[in-house]
């Protein structure tokens, strides 16, 4: 790397320029990114754009002047005063002075910020004096870690002493104290950032795992021990030579991804988004088809974090006792080899795990049997994570560990700490090979928020609290208060993702693994069965629930035989529940709550009444009359009053709505005596976990697409619809909406909501004419529309249509619809991430189901309508 010919000393002073320094800036820059795409060193890269802007902030300081204030010190601080910059990491600066600045100072330092803005540099200045360094440094431990880091530019080296003998007073934040708060700023960030690293756009500064737990450290070590490097440590005996170069080398790789973020996006970005994974892995210099690359760039992030992860944690350990004291003294012998140090186990037998590997799994037992366990001693990890390194071959292969394995996951506190740090800590990668493969794979949707392995263990963590969440999931706490084996649920939890990233449907091929894995560990082979039934099967209870019409009873039955009795029903029901809670923060709301509660009972009843015997359904429509009477009657309606109305009604309508429903609409209907204008009811409160918006008016063509524009006008989302039709040919229609949160509608937009509906039916060309056209697509998630025509038994045809969720894409579907002369019957709406999952159930105008030669030109329209460009 030949610095020379860019380094500004060489810079003749008559092209000490603006014009000429930014050329030479950029040049300088140019010249950088082709040694990173030549491989050459990270460290080298970054210590060179340091040394370069030490170099130009000399010659700028000089030129000012600034060499005549023979008191002033310019000091690097922050990053910068580590020696290292990315292209786009700020230059933090600090102008000392020993006891205050004159006029003409301030003058000359003012021209030089001046330059280094015109120079479009990030810099972050500070003027201040040492009164004003002790001062400000003891309020705010920000500036003092800045500080703590500085080193001398230019200027007066007395100054920059005199600032260093301040900061090593013991008043000065005193090592414990600074310690004390900077593992609280490190619980704080990483608390922002989801509380771990495995995120899909990961924060490869602040998360956790990042650079910023490194450099946590290395602030430490500097204020207690006075350690310049974390190489020092090493004389202390608080890391090994070996963990010395491994923090080195995860460092180095966490910078190589920021420096290519930096080329990437040209700003000063520290968070791996995927608008920009694709170009970062390919300047890295990863290759693959579709998303392999990614895909290999992630998983070496991820693994580079879960080390950093593990060494920050042992050496906080380490420091804890060595700077607060605090040593345990309270001892409790748990057998020869193993003992309770404080709240933690700790190894007792050196040499231990490498010598029996099963005792590394015997750990874990420990940690379950004793709820006072609160993590593993830091000498222990040290021992556990040498072991790891040097298996030979899968834990799962020798029968002791096999045995001590099911002991932790048949264990009523074994899914609890003891698997949560199995899995931190790769013992669990070390135990089942198709588990190591899903370590930091990466879920290319919008939909997952985490890694593969990352999900699964907050899966397992939410079957885990169930037995603690009555009043968030009722119905999953009762069924499994009531399990026999909750272990198959665990096992199932383990595998139901584990295929993914391979070839071919991850649930068939994860449910062979499944079976393979119980039988070698001694399950009977029912009980075998039955985790790879629920592993093939873990995504069916979501798709019949969001996605199809449970209030066809022939959808209860197909789901019924597939599920075939209660035990896999209830199984299936506690796996889908946690699996949705687990995607992402926000996914689980009151209405997919309700669907799966609804499809759960639906199908219990059915399996319980026997599948030889289906429901009639002229039974349940006078049930439904019968108790809906009993209610108006109550408020002083009569039948006679109510008759003439409901003869009005198709069957259909009281098959498809609660007896709840159809009293609040024909309270409502009774009392609409202006039948040319529309009725538009909204809930405000339902049962069913969304509000409900009830539309009575005159049938139209673009009713359904009238209706959905005004709803995602007002940033609601609609989940559910029913179009139905009386027998004089007028519309009862209800849609289901969300507010974006998952909440019900804002009371303060309901008559908004329902005046702007009223007025989108009197004057449907108005609202269809300002339909939100689908927006342009992010890159990383181009995919093709999906049209599929499902079977049905009725005279309709059920179309599900897979395409970018974008606003106004409902509406854009209801105008093809009406464009085909189709009637809509029913529409359940499904958003998953980027995705929008549809079904519409849909007829002729005649009321039969579509030909052949209808569905082909209806999949060519509806293709050319949802098709959208890609940004």
């Amino acid at each position: 790397m030949n610095f020379e010919q860019y380094s500004p000393q060489a810079i003749p002073n008559e092209n000490l320029t603006i014009p000429f320094l930014k050329q030479h800036l950029q040049e300088f820059g140019d010249w950088q990114i082709d040694q990173f795409k030549a491989k050459k060193h990270i460290n080298k890269i970054v210590e060179m754009r340091a040394r370069y802007v030490d170099e130009l902030l000399m010659r700028l300081w000089d030129l000012v002047g600034l060499n005549e204030s023979f008191d002033l010190s310019l000091l690097a601080v922050g990053g910068y005063g580590r020696g290292e910059l990315h292209p786009k990491s700020d230059i933090d600066l600090l102008i000392l002075s020993d006891h205050g600045f004159s006029k003409e100072s301030e003058e000359k330092i003012g021209q030089l910020i001046t330059l280094l803005w015109d120079l479009k540099l990030d810099v972050g200045n500070s003027v201040r004096t040492l009164k004003d360094c002790l001062e400000q440094g003891k309020a705010d431990i920000t500036v003092a870690t800045s500080m703590i880091e500085s080193r001398l530019i230019r200027g007066n080296e007395n100054t920059f002493e005199k600032l260093q003998g301040i900061l090593a007073q013991k008043d000065f934040w005193p090592s414990d104290k600074f310690f004390t708060v900077k593992k609280e700023e490190q619980f704080d960030r990483h608390k922002n950032c989801r509380g771990d690293g495995y995120n899909l756009e990961p924060d490869i500064k602040n998360g956790c795992g990042g650079l910023r737990d490194i450099q946590t450290i290395a602030w430490i070590s500097k204020r207690h021990f006075d350690a310049h490097s974390l190489l020092e440590l090493t004389s202390y005996g608080y890391i090994t030579q070996g963990e010395y170069h491994e923090i080195s080398e995860c460092q180095s790789q966490l910078w190589t991804i920021r420096f290519a973020i930096h080329t990437v996006t040209n700003r000063p970005d520290n968070r791996l988004l995927f608008d920009f994974q694709s170009d970062v892995a390919k300047l890295l210099g990863y290759t693959g088809q579709r998303n392999e690359a990614i895909e290999q760039m992630m998983k070496m992030f991820y693994q580079t974090i879960r080390r950093v992860k593990e060494l920050n944690e042992m050496l906080l350990q380490y420091f804890d006792e060595a700077i607060l004291g605090n040593v345990p003294t309270q001892f409790h012998v748990i057998d020869d080899h193993f003992q309770i140090r404080g709240n933690k186990i700790e190894l007792t037998t050196p040499g231990l795990f490498q010598d029996n590997p099963e005792s590394m799994l015997q750990l874990f037992v420990y940690i379950a049997d004793d709820p006072r366990i609160r993590g593993i001693y830091s000498p222990t990890l040290r021992d556990l994570r040498e072991a790891r390194r040097c298996l030979t071959h899968w834990l799962q292969n020798i029968p002791e560990c096999r045995a001590v394995f099911m002991q932790i996951i048949k264990h009523p506190r074994g899914m609890g700490l003891p698997f949560t740090l199995m899995h931190e800590h790769g013992v669990l990668a070390a135990y089942i090979p198709q588990w190591s493969r899903i370590v930091g794979q990466m879920q290319f949707d919008l939909f997952h928020a985490y890694t593969v392995d990352a999900h699964t263990h907050k899966l397992a963590k939410f079957i885990y609290n169930y037995p603690n969440s009555k009043v968030e999931h009722p119905l999953a706490h009762e069924i499994y208060n009531d399990l026999e084996k909750p272990e198959l649920l665990f096992l199932a939890t383990i595998f139901h993702d584990i295929a993914k990233g391979q070839q071919g449907d991850h649930s068939t091929l994860g449910a062979v693994d499944a079976l393979a894995f119980c039988e070698l560990h001694g399950l009977t082979r029912h009980e075998s069965k039955v985790v790879a039934w629920l592993v093939e099967h873990h995504l069916n209870m979501s798709v019949v629930a969001q996605r199809r019409d449970i209030s066809d009873p022939n959808v209860i039955i197909e789901f019924a035989k597939l599920v075939r009795d209660e035990k896999h029903l209830n199984l299936l029901y506690c796996l889908t529940v946690a699996d949705i809670c687990a995607t992402n923060e926000d996914t689980w709301n009151s209405w997919k709550a309700s669907l799966l509660r609804d499809t759960y009972y639906k199908t219990l009843t059915m399996l319980r009444r026997g599948l030889e015997n289906p429901p009639d359904i002229r039974d349940r429509i006078r049930d439904r009359q019968f108790k809906a009477l009993n209610i108006l009657a109550g408020l002083g309606i009569t039948e006679e009053q109510v008759r003439p109305l409901w003869k009005r009604f198709k069957l259909n309508y009281f098959f498809r709505y609660t007896s709840a429903q159809i009293c609040w609409h024909t309270q409502h209907l009774l009392k609409h005596e202006d039948h040319s204008k529309p009725l538009v009811l909204i809930s405000t409160q339902n049962a069913r976990g969304g509000s409900e918006i009830f539309v009575y008016r005159k049938d139209m063509p673009a009713l359904f697409s009238s209706v959905v524009t005004e709803i995602d006008n007002k940033k609601l989302s609609v989940h559910d619809a029913k179009i139905l039709s009386s027998r004089d040919d007028y519309s009862l229609s209800t849609f289901t909406v969300l507010e974006e949160d998952g909440e019900h509608i804002d009371d303060g937009k309901i008559q908004r909501l329902r005046e702007a509906i009223v007025d989108s039916l009197l004057e449907p060309d108005v609202v269809n004419s300002n339909i939100i056209r689908l927006e342009r697509v992010k890159k990383p998630f181009k995919f093709e529309p999906q049209i599929t025509f499902l079977p049905t038994r009725r005279k309709r045809t059920q179309i599900e249509v897979v395409a970018f969720d974008a606003p106004g894409i409902l509406a854009n579907i209801g105008t093809v619809f009406v464009d085909h002369g189709l009637v809509l019957d029913t529409a359940k709406i499904t958003t998953i991430g980027e995705r929008a999952e549809d079904l519409f159930i849909v007829s002729t105008e005649d009321g039969d189901s579509l030909t052949k030669e209808q569905e082909a030109s209806l999949k060519a329209s509806l293709m050319e309508e949802l098709s959208p460009s890609i940004s």
